[in-house]
């Protein structure tokens, strides 16, 4: 608390992710809830002089509405948050993570007290078990079920493990919590371990989330200090402890007997189930893994009730869905909505729509193994069930958005390059199938694709989908089988007519000059970084097909009173 001249107290403090990524840095100002956005140093001190100490808020760092140009001054008035239902997330950009008295002032803890003085584990379980709550860190296997059967596992020794190894391209949810809320998760893993009477812990970081490792880390040592870690805690007569340990970024290592491996100090690679880590997990030992979603879910419902929590969501989908919104949208950041909300909503509404205004095109929900869904999908409700009827997977918490200048071929070919590369190889189909489907795709991303190769591809990849040892590699598909489904005219247009309708495709494209449009201002030729253009000062350039490496560098810089250079098939009249 500080005065510095301000004539009253005020409280500087940092907070985690506040989720709208497009706008930070952020700066809040409560209790009025004002909203500073893409804030700079400079900019503190007319914040300080002009709104706490002159009573005059920053009007030019208020959000802009996009559609309006309105200035909006209260975050909670800003599109992007009013379309949202924070629950999970409602303490992330509130609270000071490193502060375990605000998160106790909050509510935090009051649901392991709940459990450990009121109720056994059993009751515990059955709570989990009403509220519907399903893991969120893939494929949606109820929560409170995983629990009950490392409950029934007989054994003298058992585990839970917090998975928060999150290797997605494009997927921040698990990290940013972390970060921003870690006594949650902390709080969900210990209200675990008292229900499948686990003694011993683990959280399951990946190397490369630094931010979130220290927040963890500070979370534990205060926790321990406060009484909710350690021996006899709360005087309940239960004991339990956690420990970290830190991952080297294997995506395969997400997987859970993978993760459990690596813990272990062996290779991360998938084994066969059964048996299932709740029977046999971490040395032998029943082990309940669950994601940091699932587990920072946990407080709410026995804070708040089962009956609170079920009344969101869907029927056979309780609660609500975060999501990292990336891509050709407007508004990037962390989304959470009601399990049911359609991508229509999540999309336009929140995310506020196509950068650019430009035509919505495809949404990737699941990360790499997830599937690509066309606009006629947008009315889709987001739910378990109803993106895997479409194709796709909740999976970890991605939602990429693509637009029109999205070549699914591509596409397709990209998210499928990371999981043939992130294979552990120990399965022929995964090892295998992974590289002949992308051996496949750049046949046909060349223009030497055959009308086989579609079904060529489509049977690889159920023989993959069937075959492989490990969810991962059973998901690795999705991409190719998603596109191919809603997207097959772009695939037949690369092989039957030789093109890339989004003019991505190097290989079936090439860069021309116009004569007539052409001024000869040699700005295509002194950005050119293979020397493929020529030509003299105010006369026509020229272009050779044969240098040309297609970086598109010279359209970029051809002056838009000219427009002078021009992408076109490949296959179309020839070079300049």
């Amino acid at each position: 608390m500080t005065d510095r001249g301000l004539g009253k107290k005020v409280r500087v403090k940092t907070i985690g992710c506040h989720g709208f990524c497009k706008q930070g840095p952020v700066i809040t100002v409560e209790p009025e809830g004002l909203f500073y956005c893409q804030v700079d140093k400079k900019d503190i001190n007319e914040i300080v002089q002009s709104h706490l100490i002159g009573g005059k808020p920053v009007e030019r760092l208020f959000y802009v509405e996009p559609a309006t140009g309105k200035r909006i001054s209260k975050y909670k008035d800003i599109p992007f948050y009013k379309g949202q239902t924070k629950v999970v997330l409602c303490n992330c950009g509130e609270i000071d993570p490193s502060s375990i008295d605000e998160y106790i002032e909050k509510g935090g803890y009051d649901g392991l007290k709940k459990a450990l003085l009121e109720m056994k584990p059993e009751q515990v379980i059955d709570q989990v078990l009403k509220s519907g709550l399903r893991g969120r860190g893939g494929a949606g296997f109820p929560t409170g079920l995983k629990w009950r059967f490392g409950r029934g596992s007989k054994s003298d020794k058992k585990y839970v493990v917090c998975n928060a190894d999150e290797g997605n391209p494009g997927t921040f949810v698990d990290g940013a919590i972390l970060v921003a809320d870690p006594h949650a998760v902390l709080e969900g893993l210990i209200v675990a371990a008292y229900s499948i009477g686990a003694d011993e812990g683990f959280v399951y970081i990946r190397h490369e989330y630094p931010q979130a490792i220290e927040s963890i880390k500070r979370a534990i040592i205060d926790s321990r200090k406060k009484g909710f870690l350690g021996q006899d805690i709360l005087g309940s007569g239960f004991s339990f402890d956690v420990s970290i340990k830190e991952g080297a970024g294997a995506f395969v290592c997400g997987e859970e007997t993978s993760l459990m491996a690596s813990i272990m100090g062996e290779r991360g690679t998938p084994r066969p189930r059964p048996p299932f880590p709740t029977d046999s997990g971490l040395w032998g030992k029943p082990t309940c893994i669950n994601n940091v979603k699932t587990l920072a879910t946990i407080p709410i419902i026995l804070r708040r009730g089962v009956e609170w929590f079920s009344s969101i969501g869907t029927e056979k989908s309780t609660g609500t869905a975060i999501f990292s919104l990336t891509g050709m949208v407007k508004n990037t950041g962390l989304v959470e909505v009601p399990m049911g909300t359609t991508l229509r909503h999540i999309i336009f509404n929140v995310g506020g729509g196509i950068k650019d205004d430009a035509k919505f095109k495809a949404v990737l929900t699941g990360g790499p193994s997830g599937g690509c869904l066309p606009a006629d999908k947008l009315d889709l409700p987001v739910d378990y069930d109803s993106l895997t009827q479409a194709g796709t997977i909740m999976g970890s918490g991605g939602m990429i958005v693509m637009d029109e200048t999205t070549c699914m071929v591509d596409m397709a070919r990209f998210f499928l390059s990371f999981t043939q590369a992130e294979s552990c190889g120990k399965c022929t189909p995964c090892r295998m199938g992974t590289l002949e489907m992308l051996r496949l795709l750049d046949k046909i991303r060349s223009g030497n694709g055959e009308e086989s190769d579609i079904e060529k591809l489509q049977e690889i990849a159920i023989t993959v989908k069937e075959g492989a040892l490990c969810g991962l590699g059973q998901a690795a598909p999705n991409p190719v089988l998603s596109t191919i489904r809603y997207f097959r005219d772009e695939y037949e247009a690369h092989i039957r007519d030789k093109i890339c309708p989004a003019e991505v495709c190097k290989a079936l494209i090439k860069y021309t000059v116009v004569p007539e449009k052409c001024i000869g201002c040699g700005a295509c030729l002194q950005i050119c970084p293979s020397n493929a253009i020529t030509g003299k000062k105010n006369e026509v350039h020229v272009i050779s097909d044969e240098l040309c490496i297609k970086c598109g560098a010279c359209l970029e810089v051809c002056p838009p009173e000219a427009r002078a250079i021009d992408k076109i098939p490949a296959h179309e009249g020839a070079g300049h």
